[in-house]
């Protein structure tokens, strides 16, 4: 009798325990009692209640273990003497020409400057660095690039492309998110025409795929709006005429979508988005120039014949809300379009011309460091201050621009001349895309 009395009262005392209190229907679980071991438990006792925005909060129960948290104590610190958050503020600071060193030196330093959290800092301090990537087929028609740093001036090694980009033509090149360089379409020499799509990403030195695109294309246009790739026109093989579909890449979404189809189809020769809108101007399938443009917040093309087309060349640039076009072969003198004419006029001249030979030709148009860098086949660059709209060609500004890279002047004359005296033409290499990545 007695034994079971105290069974009786054991049980009592267990169903109190478990007993939720009666709480709000805005209280959180961590109120519950913890005998409550899950939330579906406690959603038995309190369906109303929210889900507890500290769940490591047991007051009357142990704590449950956090493997991370317990590895993080164990294991070394990033630097010595100092806590992670001290060590990781001197680590961004390092600069980029060092990082490929950095990640040698353990695995925790690898695994920090690999992941988006370190660069995202580098960039929200105002510390992340512009690099020029230069992509440029050999005579011998094989595909090479380099980075160049402007800080230390030097010309850096990269990983090989793709073995598919290896030898193609007409590819495409874009930069998305500031870090990733993509490369698409084009034609393979064995192959032909492709629908593939990879980028190389500047913060782990690594090439990756991505999804092919919806249609087969080479020599097509393309421009970056709000964050996305747009593609289109250009040609495909096997189809004796130029295309006029169009198709967008939403790296969130990682997918492409087709959009509006082109009036005319065309092969693009020159581009630019300037005012929010997507310029182009190209070879129809007869090869007369034709040009278009194309509104995003629409989604239509339209065709356009005025002043900004008749008198744009290439290489040019859409810079501070200003569209600026080469005026002679080297690019050391800038022209730029007003609206308000409707027209091209003269603008800065540098008043130290290069040449007019195939090497010295101004192959691209960047935005380095908020200022316009012009990029030559001899992989000289030249920057140029440009952030005063006001400055016309009659002052002298010659003081504005600025020679950073001086690559293969000398070795280009050199060989020029040889080239001449054996009676041999052509260019040892050329340059097919130019693109700046942050880091």
């Amino acid at each position: 009798m007695h034994a079971s009395v105290e069974a009786a009262q054991t049980a009592t005392q267990r169903r109190a325990r478990i007993q939720a209190p009666l709480v709000d229907s805005v209280s959180c679980y961590c109120r519950v009692d913890t005998g409550l071991k899950t939330v579906v438990g406690a959603r038995k006792f309190v369906p109303g209640a929210k889900i507890c925005i500290q769940p490591d909060i047991q007051p009357n129960g142990p704590k449950p273990r956090n493997p991370r948290r317990e590895r993080s104590r164990t294991q070394a610190p990033l630097l010595p003497n100092l806590p992670d958050d001290l060590a990781i503020a001197c680590l961004i600071r390092v600069p980029r020409v060092e990082h490929q060193n950095l990640r040698l030196v353990c695995k925790r330093w690898n695994r920090l400057l690999t992941g988006n959290y370190f660069y995202s800092l580098r960039k929200r301090l105002g510390m992340a660095e512009e690099w020029v990537y230069v992509i440029k087929r050999d005579r011998d028609g094989k595909i090479s690039w380099h980075a160049f740093d402007p800080i230390y001036q030097l010309w850096q090694p990269l990983p090989p492309v793709p073995v598919e980009y290896s030898e193609a033509l007409g590819f495409g090149c874009a930069v998305l998110s500031g870090c990733y360089l993509y490369l698409f379409g084009g034609k393979d020499p064995l192959r032909g025409s492709m629908r593939r799509v990879v980028f190389y990403n500047a913060r782990t030195n690594k090439w990756h795929r991505a999804p092919d695109m919806l249609r087969k294309r080479q020599f097509s246009g393309s421009s970056v709006i709000n964050n996305c790739l747009y593609v289109a026109g250009g040609e495909c093989e096997g189809i004796h005429r130029t295309l006029r579909s169009a198709e967008v890449y939403d790296p969130n979404k990682n997918r492409w979508t087709f959009i509006g189809e082109m009036t005319d189809g065309m092969v693009p020769l020159i581009g630019v988005v300037y005012k929010g809108k997507w310029f182009l101007k190209g070879l129809d399938s007869h090869r007369q120039v034709v040009s278009e443009v194309y509104a995003p917040s629409t989604n239509n093309w339209s065709a356009v014949n005025d002043g900004l087309m008749s008198g744009w060349r290439n290489p040019s640039i859409s810079l501070n809300g200003r569209l600026y076009s080469s005026d002679c072969r080297d690019g050391c003198k800038l022209r730029v379009y007003d609206d308000a004419t409707d027209s091209w006029s003269r603008f800065m001249d540098s008043k130290l011309h290069l040449g007019s030979s195939v090497s010295l030709e101004a192959a691209a148009f960047v935005s380095l460091n908020g200022k316009l860098a012009v990029i030559r086949n001899n992989m000289s660059i030249s920057l140029v201050d440009v952030s005063n709209p006001g400055r016309s060609i009659e002052t002298n500004s010659a003081h504005l621009w600025e020679t950073i890279s001086g690559k293969g002047q000398l070795k280009t004359f050199v060989s020029n001349l040889w080239s001449s005296i054996a009676g041999r033409t052509g260019l040892k290499s050329h340059i097919v895309h130019c693109q700046v990545l942050q880091v």
